[in-house]
């Protein structure tokens, strides 16, 4: 640590470019422009916070030049910080950010390796050599063509193998130094079949297009010379009877064409539509099983976003540029070795604005990443004050801040709009750049196979079907952009949904299943140490017993620990020292399912869903009876305002039980824990909410509902724990001063006496 720290002395944190981006306890995210493009400068930088003692987890993206640092409650932001810019500056003075010579690397293992070029690669490779073979055979007359188109090709190659290889680094980055795979291999998943069969429709498409387009060329032949050779010895030796031919092979080509290209644009359309509906359902499965305690710490709206717009972006993908690519890299496939045959002359014209596009949209890529991901990062802000402040509707309002707000939201639209303008200028550049070097070869094209075929070097029969073709390759090579800009996005959300696929689900107990009709509900805390990350304990060496079958409270101050136990009780988190037992069972060895199964819960504030009253009541238990629905809303004292609405249990209640007032909601939530009919139930403050009045009915339903279960009730207001069994009393650090009944606790005269008579109204202060 004393290195990195020394590393950062004397050198400005804006020389670093290394700037937080969120600081909770235990966790920061930095946002470090080094790493930016950078595999092996990220992955060093990582490695480096990793050694430092204290820091659990480190990760550096080079995509969106994020860093994600996790630490020990022991080490201060303040430390972490100082650390993070330590390591950058020592990482940037060193090799691997400087560009000077790095060590000397072990050769990797043998086996397959991720960095396998794509279609485009191979094809142009050997077309280079091909190109060179037919120089050398034919002689000299067209060497120098042959050797520019030779070049052309090599180029074109080492573009696209630098890019591949690149893009293998990210993979490595994205899933880890043992990946074999790319991202978009690991996107298809099992789809592939699918993706065989749209390629292939795609590649047939492709060479009926072509077929299409020489079909043409032919028939401008025959309209000029009067015939077309080639179609002289398929017997077709009138003009006439050869533009009835080319019409025939024109008609069956389109019908080809069009055919084609439904079939593989719907094969394409189906596989991202299912590569985005499996993402979905796998990545909110995930989610569904996450530890509450990292659910708790990510942004809602940031997993919302990448469940919807980058998971969706995953499938468009697939829907569209990946048609596009395989289709420019059939069309080259196909056009390389046909004119190196037949027009080697004007080959290397035709062909010569590819690697020049290649490796300006590969250049556009590099560039345009940092300013996708900090485009990205405030649309999530954006979205995420707009849900905050709309859900906070009434706060806003009551403290007349609407234009404080309206403003807030313009300003950060204004942000959003300039990261906008700033990346759709440099894709109009690129998309502008390529139309003039399309352009400009076909131009050269024309000029070069026409004075060709006016020095009689090029047969005019050659020339005429061949020239369109170049036209289709290079017009569709303008394509290349928005390819690289899908390909772009489409990484950088994979991305977001890797990391949140790293995150780590709860894990199941390896004990024994717990039978729900036999639990008898006897609960015991031994010794049990609790604190939140970067907090004094919340729990200090705890001990108490909740005997089965009777109604347990725990009360005392706000922090004093007492929801922290409910919270150890259904496993939302685990004792850092002691054991918390159900009928002696260690609850961190049985299945969470039948221990959440076994137990009851009502919060403070508790979740309604947007839908129907009923609905929300049967949650958890959705086979219930309407009777049982009934039944356990009038224990709940909720049947009385259920009947006077105009729709009744159907009635809709809005996003969080909106249409509903605090004490409603409350009495909805502990209908539907009563509907659950579980052997323990805890109420965390159930019914803080209502009236005395209702306080009280409720409590007299519950005390029948109570019999030969196990109930916790969590209170502030004593009076709702006034004829419990037994009483815990809590103070500061989860320590247990007092405990009996209401009546030995009032005669003690101690803590809870003097809680109650503030309570009652007999004491001035």
């Amino acid at each position: 640590m004393p290195s990195l720290l020394g590393a950062a002395a004397g050198i400005r944190s804006v020389d670093l470019d290394a700037n937080p981006r969120s600081v909770v306890p235990g966790r920061q995210r930095w946002d470090v422009k080094l790493v930016l493009g950078r595999p092996r400068t990220a992955e060093a930088l990582a490695a480096a916070l990793r050694r430092v003692p204290g820091i659990t987890e480190a990760q550096a993206s080079p995509i969106t030049g994020g860093v994600l640092v996790r630490h020990e409650p022991q080490l201060r932001a303040a430390d972490v910080g100082r650390i993070v810019r330590g390591a950058v500056a020592r990482i940037a003075a060193g090799p691997v950010a400087t560009g000077r010579p790095a060590p000397v690397r072990p050769t990797a293992e043998p086996g397959p390796r991720p960095d396998r070029a794509p279609v485009l690669r191979p094809v142009l490779a050997v077309g280079g050599g091909v190109a060179a073979g037919i120089a050398l055979i034919r002689g000299s007359a067209l060497s120098r063509q042959l050797v520019a188109l030779g070049g052309v090709m090599v180029a074109t190659s080492a573009v696209v193998r630098k890019a591949w290889r690149r893009a293998a680094d990210r993979t490595r980055e994205l899933v880890g130094s043992g990946a074999e795979r790319h991202p978009l291999l690991e996107i298809v998943g099992p789809h592939r079949k699918r993706l065989y069969r749209a390629a292939a429709l795609s590649v047939a498409c492709q060479i009926s297009e072509m077929a299409l387009g020489t079909s043409l060329g032919w028939t401008g032949l025959v309209l000029i010379k009067g015939e077309a050779a080639p179609l002289v010895s398929l017997g077709l030796t009138t003009a006439s009877a050869q533009l009835w031919g080319l019409a025939g092979l024109v008609a069956v080509a389109c019908a080809a064409v069009a055919g084609l290209s439904y079939a593989s644009n719907l094969q394409w359309r189906r596989l991202g539509q299912d590569i985005e509906h499996d993402w979905r359902n796998r990545t909110y499965a995930h989610v569904q099983h996450l530890e509450l305690r990292h659910l708790e710490g990510e942004r809602t709206s940031r997993i919302a976003g990448a469940l919807t717009d980058d998971v969706g972006q995953l499938g468009a993908f697939f829907a569209g540029p990946a048609n596009d690519m395989l289709q420019l890299g059939t069309s080259l496939a196909l056009l390389v070795p046909t004119f190196l045959l037949l027009a080697p002359q004007i080959a290397w014209i035709a062909f010569l604005p590819i690697p020049v596009i290649a490796w300006l949209s590969l250049h556009y890529q590099d560039k345009v990443a940092a300013d996708y991901a900090v485009s990205g990062e405030r649309r999530a802000g954006l979205h995420s004050q707009l849900v905050n402040t709309l859900e906070a509707g009434a706060t806003v309002k009551s403290f007349c801040t609407e234009d404080y707000e309206a403003g807030r939201i313009d300003g950060l639209s204004e942000a959003v709009q300039e990261s906008n303008q700033q990346t759709d200028r440099s894709t109009i550049r690129h998309a502008e750049t390529v139309r003039a070097w399309t352009t400009a070869s076909m131009a050269g094209t024309l000029l070069i196979g026409g004075r060709a075929v006016l020095n009689g070097t090029l047969r005019f029969e050659v020339f005429s079907p061949l020239i369109g073709l170049p036209q289709m390759v290079l017009l569709r090579m303008n394509r290349l952009g928005g390819i690289v800009d899908q390909y772009q996005r489409t990484l950088t959300a994979y991305d977001r949904v890797h990391r949140l696929h790293a995150l780590p689900v709860e894990t199941e107990g390896t004990g024994e299943p717990l039978d729900v009709e036999t639990v008898k509900g006897e609960i015991v805390l031994d010794e049990v140490t609790f604190a939140y990350p970067g907090r004094p304990p919340a729990l200090d060496d705890l001990s108490l017993t909740i005997p089965a079958g009777r109604t347990t409270a725990l009360v005392g101050a706000t922090g004093s620990g007492k929801t922290t136990v409910a919270k150890l009780l259904m496993r939302f988190q685990d004792a850092e020292s002691g054991a918390v037992l159900l009928d002696g069972r260690d609850v961190r060895d049985l299945p969470r399912r039948d221990l959440r199964h076994a137990i009851g819960f009502v919060a403070q504030d508790p979740f309604l869903f947007d839908g129907s009253i009923a609905d929300n009541i049967r949650y958890g238990s959705f086979g219930a009876s309407e009777e049982a629905v009934v039944e356990a809303a009038t224990m709940a004292e909720a049947h009385t305002f259920i009947a006077t609405l105009p729709d009744g249990y159907d009635t809709l209640i809005g996003e969080r039980g909106a249409a509903l007032s605090g004490g409603q909601r409350q009495r909805i939530a502990l209908a539907r824990a009563i509907l659950k009919d579980s052997p323990v139930v805890i109420l965390d403050e159930a019914t803080s909410a209502v009236d005395n009045e209702t306080e009280a009915a409720i409590q007299r339903t519950l005390r029948g509902f109570a019999a030969d279960r196990t109930m916790v009730i969590i209170a502030h207001r004593l009076s709702t724990v006034r004829h419990a069994d037994r009483i815990y009393v809590m103070d500061k650090g989860g320590v247990v001063v007092e405990q009996g009944t209401h009546d030995e606790l009032l005669a003690r005269h101690g803590l809870y006496a003097s809680l109650w008579q503030l309570q009652a109204g007999e004491l001035a202060a």
